[in-house]
């Protein structure tokens, strides 16, 4: 039976802008403020997602949040209508009602960790949604995250949905982003690598000094307890300290892996060397043939790496077999990167190709092409079980195309985020969004 890796794309959503929100983000910290185009934002993100479909690529769409989250607020003290709760949160609170706006849920590969039925106990595809923790913007997304992987993946003959990780400290989860597989074919048993910043309870892993790690070892291994992963199916990693103080938050931040393949940066990692040994033998006793692309520090720097995104990149399998990497402009608009990359692809080597997106909106708030896409590896009829209606097609990038024209603002600052008919404009847009998706009542305002 043949299988895919679907690339689930993160639709943008209406409030869209640059709260300066992520600490240890550089990108976001360094354009907070700024006036933001929700409308160029989603229409970028769809016409990558058209370009993928176009290229043969199976390609899904992930709904965007509510917003602003007034619940969020009257669980934080104001009250009144939706429209006093927005206003008094503004005169009070600004920081608070701005956080409540955050469009940060376009970035789902922090969404959930997704394992595929080839690697789980039950035969099941797997996904636990990400609590998100560590910065309270992100941490009311995985309640409507659930409900929305839900009605996409509803069949309980193929799909398992497990809740968030208990919203502490201690179990820090920030999903995909942390997390790979590798695997000869998809629909075949693999190696799921789960690399993580730190380790909540044993002080002989060493700690970021300056910025928090985000993803906590014991995280990553309750996931793995909770889709019935096989110990010779997992490899645990630590990502180097060194390089989430240079602004590295997530692991797809410097390093990227498919197939056979990772595509990683010298200084992604502590004890590189036993790590790649696991992963190699592993793959192998699962039938695989693990490989790594190491870009040398003397080439791209930690620098490099943040400020263009190289590795948060989508590396994507081609019937022949090679690779072809999918990354943001600014890839190109670094010297030292653009020349790497043209080295990289004319060597003869695993990556064949990289095409370019503009990405910018999404860029400038910290989240390139691989922050923008869940990935989830499905069989043939796993893949029609799937909600027919988040699956892109020419009509339905139509469909989704005229949706943001007709309800997305050009311009959005933060004295816009005050206005309570931004929430009415979220709302009724929304609500046409679930007919178009076919996603049934998955928001707070259509439940309550």
């Amino acid at each position: 039976m043949k299988s895919y890796e679907v690339n689930f794309d993160g639709l943008v959503g209406p409030t869209h802008n640059y709260g300066g929100l992520s600490y240890g983000n550089v990108a976001s910290q360094s354009n907070s403020q700024q006036s933001s185009n929700p409308k160029e934002a989603a229409l970028q993100g769809l016409a990558k997602m058209k370009a993928l479909m176009e290229m043969g690529f199976q390609q899904g769409v992930l709904a965007p949040q509510e917003r602003p989250d007034v619940g969020a607020l009257r669980r934080l003290g104001f009250s009144g209508t939706d429209a006093q709760v927005i206003e008094r949160a503004a005169k009070e609170a600004m920081p608070l009602l701005v956080a409540s706006c955050s469009a940060s849920s376009m970035w789902v590969a922090n969404a959930a960790t997704v394992s595929p039925s080839a690697d789980t106990a039950d035969g099941c595809v797997h996904f636990t949604a990400a609590n998100l923790n560590c910065k309270y913007h992100r941490s009311i997304e995985h309640p409507t995250t659930s409900r929305v992987l839900g009605a996409m993946f509803a069949n309980q003959q193929h799909f398992a949905h497990h809740a968030a990780l208990p919203a502490v400290a201690q179990f820090g989860d920030e999903g995909a982003a942390n997390h790979t597989r590798f695997c000869r074919e998809y629909g075949e048993a693999g190696v799921e690598f789960f690399v993580f910043g730190r380790s909540a309870f044993d002080n002989r892993f060493p700690a970021p000094q300056k910025y928090p790690a985000r993803q906590t070892l014991e995280a990553s291994q309750a996931v793995a307890r909770l889709h019935g992963l096989r110990d010779e199916g997992v490899v645990y990693a630590q990502q180097n300290p060194n390089v989430i103080d240079q602004g590295v938050f997530h692991n797809d931040v410097i390093a990227v892996g498919n197939g056979e393949v990772l595509f990683y940066h010298e200084d992604a990692f502590l004890d590189t060397d036993s790590i790649l040994a696991e992963l190699q033998s592993k793959l192998a006793k699962a039938g695989g043939n693990f490989q790594s692309v190491c870009v040398p520090r003397s080439a791209v720097t930690v620098d490099d790496a943040v400020r263009s995104y190289l590795f948060n990149s989508q590396l994507l399998s081609r019937p022949d077999g090679s690779m072809l990497l999918i990354v943001p402009q600014e890839c190109q608009a670094n010297e030292r990167v653009w020349t790497y990359l043209q080295e990289l692809t004319s060597s003869g080597g695993l990556i064949r190709e990289v095409k370019v997106f503009d990405l910018k909106q999404s860029m400038q708030n910290g989240g390139g092409p691989a922050c923008l896409r869940l990935r989830v590896a499905l069989n043939e009829t796993e893949l029609a079980a799937v909600n027919p209606g988040v699956i892109m097609t020419a009509p339905l990038y139509g469909s989704l195309t005229a949706w943001v024209e007709k309800h997305y603002r050009d311009r959005l600052s933060e004295t816009d985020l005050a206005d309570p008919q931004l929430l009415l404009e979220c709302r009724t847009a929304l609500d046409e969004l679930t007919q178009i998706l076919k996603l049934g009542a998955v928001y707070p305002f259509q439940i309550n």
